[in-house]
């Protein structure tokens, strides 16, 4: 069976889809506060004219999910890719989720339905984070994600740029859950 970068799932209170072009407005939406972006290396991504050559490459690639509340309100997007310098791999990345949904549950129930998916096919997913994204370093870690090293890398055919390369497991991500939560 091969991999469908674009899988529809539901659970734990959210949803994710197939990005379409219907998307963009409320994708924007929930990308327009420049808190979403602190601490991100594309810092001025709240701004509509650098939001949407994103979302345009986003959609072009093919491999993007939207993330909505049980709702259908969208709330960020992530994408599923393959690491550049590990053959026959998977990684989730390209992710924001709007800050207004920080610091509650929505991240791991987040990554739970892409992790779950992924976990269907491949033993290990990868995660590329910017050194400077902080947050997302440390969001990755409370997952289960174990950084594996530093690399110079050229993500979704963009320019070769420094990358702190995590893996989480199966069974680091199983380890990582709590009892009686998602």
């Amino acid at each position: 069976m091969a991999f469908d970068p674009q899988p529809t799932r539901s659970g734990y209170g959210y949803s994710i889809s197939p990005m379409t072009e219907a998307d963009r407005d409320a994708l924007y939406h929930a990308a327009s506060d420049p808190v979403t972006w602190a601490g991100h290396p594309a810092s001025d991504r709240y701004k509509r004219e650098v939001f949407d050559p994103y979302f345009d490459s986003l959609l072009a690639s093919r491999e993007t999910v939207i993330l909505r509340t049980e709702d259908g309100v969208v709330i960020g997007c992530s994408r599923y890719y393959p690491a550049p310098d590990v053959p026959n791999s998977i990684s989730i990345g390209y992710t924001f989720i709007d800050s207004k949904y920080w610091g509650g549950a929505t991240n791991r129930a987040f990554k739970r339905l892409m992790l779950e998916y992924a976990f269907e096919t491949f033993d290990e997913v990868w995660l590329h984070i910017a050194p400077s994204n902080i947050r997302s370093q440390k969001a990755s870690v409370k997952i289960g994600a174990k950084w594996r090293y530093d690399a110079d890398l050229s993500l979704g055919g963009g320019a070769v740029q420094p990358w702190k390369c995590y893996t989480v497991s199966q069974a680091d991500w199983n380890a990582a859950l709590p009892s009686g939560t998602i």
